[in-house]
């Protein structure tokens, strides 16, 4: 039922000039014998709107005509509750009539009176901000630590949610600063949550624990990470909180895991300073890189690889489900192009497993391949000392041995896709011979095959490969182009001989060939520019 509305039928006389303030009218009613205690749907009578209506004259005239009666009677009718549950007394301080208040009192109000729904009147005057009540109820011995909603807040709870700094620095010298609601929330663990930094350097040098931790094992400063609240951080860091506490019970995680994951940058760059960097790649721990890229916070990622979080971090699968942080990045770029956070880790040298290389070549969309190409060799010169290379590639590193290796598994499983695969990889300096067997010259297009041969030295091809090639001519799956039947001419022995001398990758990926005394319009053709490309 609803007790809320009233109804204007219900309302007594001297009810309503109690709510007008109206003291010379009430006590005229109660002198023709209307009754002071006449209740309407709610269950007001003339005394609780009187208190409500803030009419200190209309208070004194209905509790003088009660206690004519009887002390007893005025205790008794003082402490009236509507409906639900609320007192004069309740009434009065939750709309800051102190003066009201103050009568209440002396007429003996229960001062702890609590609600249908737990309040009592000092926690509605904390909620209201109204500090000389608060003041005066505490001084005439108001319970402070009593919990007073279904999540058990006290009302310290509340002063420092609702940033009353005035009443917390009054109950922070009376209340049990440790508090603990239904989640084991502290009302320090508040002021971080809900950015009361005020209230919270108040707790704090009332000597509140800035370790304490939730029910879920969250700390303070994990809230306050997680919310972007810089000054509570700043705060709670400065006052010895300390940011490797483990603040979940499902994996290892800390403040600066919530800073990547929400994309608080300030916060995450002061985290980074004072944080273990065990957990970027310890065992058993998470990479805050994983939170960032999951939440698709570029800048977060960018900022942890600046400050060298590892673009691998540690092997999550049995946490997370998930090998590596470009692994997670990668499954967000299905049938789109890839996210910035793949550019960056690519850029920071991460490192490609089976699975990754999938996304590159298992489609005919070349972008994220030729990103990779564009940062890492796939073989050959150590680009710290290779010579002639371009200032860009001083930031490329080689590809491991063990992904060059999934990255050949992959692409000879994947050659229904080498039209679009394979002269990118052969013009960034693959060795060709890897991709000499049988799979690829049973499996590969008339087209991709001879493009394939143009950079090798094809009459010297193993037998086993040019009996394939036979068959395959004889039953009208691979035609040759001309001169693939003929002995390699001189010009094309000597650019392959040139290629192996140089490496591969010098020769397609710097500006080595530069440097070589031949004529530059040799260079395209060293560079097997000449070739065309399959359809």
């Amino acid at each position: 039922m609803d007790f809320s509305e009233c109804y204007q039928d219900s309302v007594s006389s001297i009810a309503a000039a109690a709510r007008s303030g109206c003291r010379k009218q009430v006590r005229r009613l109660i002198r023709s014998g209307f009754s002071a205690d006449c209740r309407d749907n709610r269950g007001w009578n003339a005394l609780h709107e009187a208190a409500a209506a803030g009419s200190k004259g209309c208070v004194q005239e209905l509790l003088s005509a009660v206690s004519a009666r009887s002390r007893r009677d005025c205790t008794a009718y003082v402490n009236s509750l509507t409906h639900e549950g609320e007192s004069a007394c309740f009434l009065a301080a939750k709309r800051g009539h102190l003066a009201v208040v103050r009568l209440l009192l002396r007429a003996r109000a229960n001062i702890n009176q609590l609600t249908n729904d737990l309040s009592c009147p000092l926690y509605a005057a904390v909620d209201g901000g109204f500090e000389e009540i608060v003041e005066l109820l505490v001084r005439k011995g108001a319970e402070i630590n009593g919990t007073h909603t279904a999540s058990c807040w006290t009302c310290l709870h509340q002063a420092v949610y609702k940033g009353h700094t005035l009443i917390v620095r009054i109950l922070v010298n009376v209340c049990n600063l440790e508090a603990l609601d239904d989640h084991k929330i502290s009302p320090l663990f508040v002021a971080a949550q809900y950015g009361q930094r005020e209230c919270l350097e108040i707790l704090i040098n009332a000597g509140a624990n800035v370790n304490v931790q939730a029910a879920d094992l969250a700390t303070a400063l994990l809230i306050a990470s997680q919310e972007g609240h810089q000054a509570c951080v700043d705060l709670l860091l400065d006052s010895s909180a300390d940011p490797n506490i483990a603040c979940s019970r499902d994996w290892f995680q800390l403040a600066i895991h919530a800073a990547a994951q929400f994309g608080h940058l300030g916060v995450l760059r002061r985290l980074i300073a004072v944080t273990d960097r065990g957990c970027d790649r310890g065992t058993d721990m998470v990479s805050p890189l994983y939170l960032a890229v999951n939440s698709h916070q570029h800048q977060c990622v960018e900022v942890l690889l600046r400050e060298s979080y590892s673009p691998d971090a540690q092997d999550c699968s049995g946490i997370l489900g998930l090998s590596s942080p470009l692994s997670l990045a990668l499954s967000f770029t299905s049938h789109k192009p890839y996210s910035e956070s793949v550019r960056l880790l690519v850029a920071a040298g991460a490192q490609f497993n089976k699975d990754d290389w999938i996304y590159a070549l298992a489609t005919d969309q070349t972008d994220l391949l030729q990103l990779v190409l564009e940062h890492r060799w796939l073989s050959g010169p150590d680009t710290s000392t290779s010579h002639g290379c371009s200032p860009s590639s001083h930031a490329r590193a080689r590809l491991e041995p063990q992904e060059l290796q999934d990255l050949l598994h992959v692409a000879l499983g994947q050659i229904d896709f080498a039209p679009s695969w394979l002269p990118l990889l052969l013009r960034a300096g693959l060795e060709p011979s890897l991709l000499l067997g049988p799979q690829m010259f049973e499996q590969a297009g008339s087209e991709v095959l001879n493009y394939l041969l143009e950079f090798v030295n094809w009459p010297t091809l193993p037998p086993t490969l040019r009996n394939i090639l036979a068959r395959r001519q004889e039953e009208g799956t691979w035609e040759p182009r001309p001169h693939l039947e003929s002995i390699s001419c001189l010009a094309h022995i000597c650019r392959l001989q040139v290629r192996a001398m140089l490496g591969s990758d010098a020769l397609m990926r710097t500006d080595i060939i530069q440097e070589l005394p031949l004529p530059r319009i040799l260079h395209p053709f060293l560079q097997f520019r000449d070739i065309r490309e399959p359809g």
